[in-house]
């Protein structure tokens, strides 16, 4: 089966390519160039932008053990109506992905199921419970493609030293979630004016700040790399800013509400 997608703007990072045609033959992208000619399905674009694919390193597909929330089928459905053909998802399933059986399990299902590419991230301490690490090098040799503890930060800064040399020399990226749990104990929104109005108690950004910029001083101190996820405070921006400028490997994302919203 051919499609020919007709006056499509292009839009490829690094490159000004403007109006092309696109030819897929099979499901697969034969030729971009202008006034394609070909016997096939003619679909308009004009007036549309084209993108590469995007990829989602942050996703949660819950298979296996939380099937109801989110299997890997779905998931990766849902990534593929969306523009992404590849997703990097968190250990946080049951049992946890800390072994190379469960890594090859997702792997399996994920090409199984044929849609978005599903990229499987390890745990980087067993059970996500902080204390011992995980065997990082199996799960590299399995597939998984990063380690994280998803959303527990690794609060014994030990631990996290150990799992940064170690994810280091197995080139694994350690991605970390940034959170103090004794300033963040019982908290349900930012700490601030409007948590005191309404009555809830407030998480300060320290919370986050603290346990990010702890993250970045033993990154530099080791000259490994660390990526901090989901940022959502100033002041973690501005240190990892900071830190970038001084060289340190550090990379960061955030998220949608973070940008678009306030606690306001």
């Amino acid at each position: 089966m051919k499609v020919l997608i007709k006056n499509a703007n292009i839009v490829n990072p690094g490159e000004e390519l403007g109006k092309l045609d696109i030819l897929i033959e099979d499901g697969t992208i034969s030729d971009a160039a202008k006034d394609i000619q070909a016997d096939a399905e003619i679909i308009d674009a004009s007036g549309l932008d084209a993108f590469p694919g995007f990829f989602d390193m942050h996703v949660h597909f819950r298979e296996p053990g939380f099937e109801y929330k989110e299997d890997i089928e779905s998931g990766a459905l849902a990534a593929a109506h969306g523009g992404f053909t590849g997703v990097a998802c968190m250990p946080n399933t049951q049992p946890v992905a800390d072994s190379p059986a469960v890594i090859e399990y997702i792997i399996n299902k994920g090409k199984k199921a044929g849609y978005a590419k599903v990229y499987p991230i390890g745990s980087i301490t067993k059970g996500m419970l902080g204390a011992e690490l995980s065997e990082m090098g199996a799960l590299k040799e399995a597939g998984a493609v990063a380690l994280s503890d998803d959303g527990k930060p690794v609060v014994n800064a030990n631990t996290m030293r150990l799992a940064l040399q170690y994810a280091s020399h197995f080139d694994l990226p350690l991605i970390e979630h940034c959170e103090v749990p004794e300033l963040s104990a019982g908290g349900l929104m930012n700490e601030g004016f409007v948590s005191s109005l309404v009555g809830l108690k407030g998480i300060p950004y320290t919370a986050e700040t603290i346990m990010a910029v702890r993250d970045i001083l033993l990154a530099e101190s080791l000259h490994t790399r660390v990526h901090i996820a989901h940022v959502s405070a100033a002041a973690t921006v501005n240190a990892i800013r900071d830190a970038k400028a001084r060289g340190v490997k550090v990379t960061c994302e955030t998220a949608p509400h973070y940008f678009s919203a306030t606690d306001e």
